[in-house]
């Protein structure tokens, strides 16, 4: 099992997740983070964390997706290791349904 970031994270990115990762698995997007697959160690400590509750165990239905995109992206993206700020109008974003992939963006983050 491993964890994945799933569209809720989108245009949040609040990055209390980071902090708290022993393995430092996370990458930054534009406007979302991802989880490494591979680098993951599935010990659960970010999940709780997350306050827009982006952060999902892989072993959740209807994933597949996620796990595709945290994997692809993850060897994309800059690595992330110390939390940083939320964009400022995360909370606007927050709760917001479906915003994959309209509001997506894979350009890489810490830019």
């Amino acid at each position: 099992m491993t964890y994945v970031v799933t569209d809720a994270c989108i245009k949040c990115k609040y990055m209390d997740c980071v902090e708290v990762c022993p393995v430092d698995c996370f990458y930054e997007g534009e406007n979302m983070l991802v989880i490494h697959p591979d680098e993951c160690i599935d010990c659960g400590v970010c999940e709780p964390e997350c306050p827009a509750d982006a952060i999902k165990a892989d072993s959740v239905s209807g994933l597949e997706q996620w796990l595709r995109l945290n994997a692809d992206y993850a060897k994309q993206w800059p690595n992330i290791t110390a939390k940083g700020a939320p964009p400022t109008d995360a909370a606007d974003w927050d709760g917001v349904a479906d915003k994959y992939p309209a509001q997506f963006s894979d350009k890489p983050g810490g830019q």
